[in-house]
Parts: C-alpha cells; structure tokens; sequence
C-alpha cells in the first residue's frame, strides 16, 4: 500500500475528536429536535409531527385527554383533538412496538424488520400460540376487512386481565410477524388489518438486514433526541446497548462531550450547523412525551426528577396519579396533576417555581379550553406562598 495511502487509511480509523458542548446548549438541541423551540408548525401537522419523533407512545391513560393527543398539542397548540385523531390514523402510519406501543409513520415499516424476524424464530409470544386460531384469525380478517378483537370473537378468555382468548392470542402473533398491522384504535380497541391491504407494497417487500435496520433506528432516533448517549439511543426504540454499539459509527452521528454528562455522546450533525433561534413552547407535557419519557436523561438534561405515579398506591404518591410537567423557556419548572370533571379541570396538586407562575396559568387556561373545560379549580399548591398569586393569575 502507497504510504500517502497508508496515512490516509490510519487516519481514518482515528477516533474522531469529541465536539464540546455546554449544558445549556445540549438541552436547547434536544428541545428543537423535539419540536419545542419555534412558534408550533401547523403546516404539516400531525403526519410531520410524528415523522420528525419517529415514534409517539400510546398509554391507555386519559385524565387530560391521551397521550398521543397530548405530543401533538404541545407541539402544535391547541388544534382540535378529533383532528389530531385523525391525523394519526389518516392511512400514513401504523401501531407497533417501539419504544412500548407506539405509534409509527408507515415509512418506518421496513425497518422493523429485524423484529418481526426476531418472533417468527421464536415461533411464540407470551402466550403458547395455536396454529388454528391464526389460520382462523386470517379467513376472518381476509373476509371482513380491518375488525377489533371483539369482531374476532372477544379477548378474553375469562375475567383475569391476563387470561386472553385464543383469537386475541392469535391476532397478536400474527401483528408480531407483521402478517396483520394495528391500523387504528376504536374504542381504545385495536383495529387490526392485514398488512398486504394496510402498508404500502414498496414498502411491504422491503427486507432490510437487521444491521440497516438497526442503523437506521439509531440514526432516527439520534435526531429525533438531537444529542443523546448511547443509553439515550438504545431506550428511544428499545434497542440493546450493544446493537446500539454496532452500529453507531455508521450512522453519521457526530461524536460530542456535554458539560456536565458523565458519558460520551453523539448528536445529529444538522443540530450542530445551526443555532437554536425561536420561542420556547409553554405547555404541558404527557408522562409519557418522548422528551421526557426516558427519566434519567430528563434529571441530566432538566435536572428535573419525573416519575409516573399512575402505578404507585395512591398513599405513597407524591405529585399524583398522572403529574404532567409544566415546560416554558426551556426549562421545566413545575408539575400538575389535572383532573376533568365536567366542564371544570382541577389542578389537583401543583407544584411550581415562582418565577413560573404566569407560565403555570397560562398553561392551564389553555389546557382547559383545548379539553372543551371553561373553569380551572386550584387544589393543594406547593409551595403554599404560590397558591394565592396562582389564584390571581387564572382569574386575571
């Protein structure tokens, strides 16, 4: 090898130098690259929304309203949630794991491949699947179009949570393996279809290799957090640390040291080109939001310690069954627990900074008015001094 040639090669294979970043400039990138810097881009709305996150998380839980509704408004502002709804289900995307359930823009259909492949060589899922239920579950759907569980004939088996019914075992499996995909919920029910009528033929003969596929799921989710660890990068799609590892020098990612981080860290080099310029969204974000799902990133970035007390006995709860985190000026700076009853939303407990309490207010007027509510009643404030200038704020 010519010597020229020879450095050229070893230099190559040198690690490339850490770009330095402050704190404060890590947690504006990652806020842009959520899309919670700018006055809210309502042009391509929801369908842009997601493509930019590349997953949004469902949860079953609706005190505000759902959490897929709840990542759209803080994003886009109060649009209306029937639209939201809509949006998502429009024929452009589709339910799958990835973070937990989530949904996921079509396009990112083939790159799930390595996971479908995953359970078809496992040949099970939680439950012992039987071959004549799936075939069943497949005349059913091949005849009477996208149906829900109970259209399949119910999913229980009994009244245990657990106990699930052989058409719901067999419907499950067969999303799995991608045979049949989650095309919207009804109802909170699933709506299943088979994928041959649901996803895009292009799309659907794509086979990428489980090395591209997780490339390019690294690299997705590296911009959609803007700067992140490779723990940040494994938890966006819940991949293992070591896929992430194998992958990631080939993902384009820009290698960067954050002050204050006590790992190494890469961002997505388009974050780096530009400086982050707009206003700060001010709003209220769901438990499960992606920029705050992942709790210890949240403590590194916001220094700001989240924790979803929906599963914690009621008596050892501290902010609340569903505390949704008040963000503004790019920073979080309090909590609610919120509660609908009728046309008035309680703010059962809330705790905020006092410099945020016109934040605070403006946070739940807007809140309240997007959920159809004309009144916000104050419950237990902390600290008890904010309560009364709280008070003020929502009657001003």
């Amino acid at each position: 090898m010519p010597a020229a040639a020879a450095a050229a090669t070893s230099a190559a294979a040198q690690p490339q130098p850490r770009i330095a970043l402050s704190a404060d400039e890590a947690r504006r990138i990652a806020l842009r690259a959520q899309g919670l810097v700018g006055a809210p881009d309502r042009r391509g709305g929801v369908p842009a929304m997601l493509r930019a996150l590349g997953a949004v998380q469902l949860d079953t839980i609706s005190v505000l309203a759902r959490s897929h509704e709840l990542v759209a408004y803080a994003r886009l502002g109060p649009v209306g949630r029937a639209s939201i709804e809509d949006a998502y289900w429009s024929g452009d995307a589709f339910e799958y794991w990835s973070h937990a359930a989530s949904i996921l823009p079509q396009t990112e259909w083939p790159w799930f491949a390595f996971c479908r492949r995953r359970m078809r060589e496992r040949q099970r899922r939680w439950h012992e699947v039987h071959r004549p239920a799936v075939d069943a579950v497949r005349e059913q759907l091949a005849a009477g179009g996208a149906l829900t569980t109970k259209d399949l004939g119910g999913a229980k088996a009994s009244a245990e949570w657990w106990d699930w019914s052989e058409a719901k075992i067999a419907v499950e499996w067969l999303l799995d393996v991608g045979e049949v995909v989650c095309v919207e919920r009804r109802g909170w029910r699933r709506v299943y279809d088979l994928a041959e009528r649901a996803i895009a033929s292009d799309l659907l003969r794509e086979e990428p290799s489980d090395a591209a596929c997780l490339e390019r799921l690294v690299a997705q989710g590296g911009r959609a957090l803007g700067v992140a660890t490779r723990s940040d990068l494994a938890d966006y799609h819940r991949l293992l640390l070591d896929q992430v590892d194998g992958v990631i020098e080939a993902t384009g990612l820009v290698p960067v040291e954050v002050e204050g981080w006590d790992a190494p860290a890469w961002a997505d080099p388009a974050a780096l080109e530009t400086p982050v310029r707009g206003r700060h969204r001010t709003t209220l974000l769901s438990p499960f939001d992606s920029l705050i799902w992942d709790r210890k990133r949240t403590t590194r970035i916001f220094g700001f310690e989240h924790r979803i007390e929906a599963y914690v006995p009621k008596p050892k709860r501290v902010h609340g069954y569903y505390a949704m985190p008040l963000l503004a000026g790019g920073r979080i700076v309090g909590r609610v627990d919120p509660k609908r009853e009728g046309r008035t939303l309680h703010a059962v407990q809330v705790s905020v900074e006092p410099r945020a309490i016109e934040k605070m207010a403006a946070a739940l007027r807007e809140a309240a008015e997007w959920v159809g509510c004309d009144a916000v009643a104050l419950g237990r404030v902390a600290p008890a001094e904010a309560a009364a200038p709280l008070r003020a704020a929502l009657d001003g």
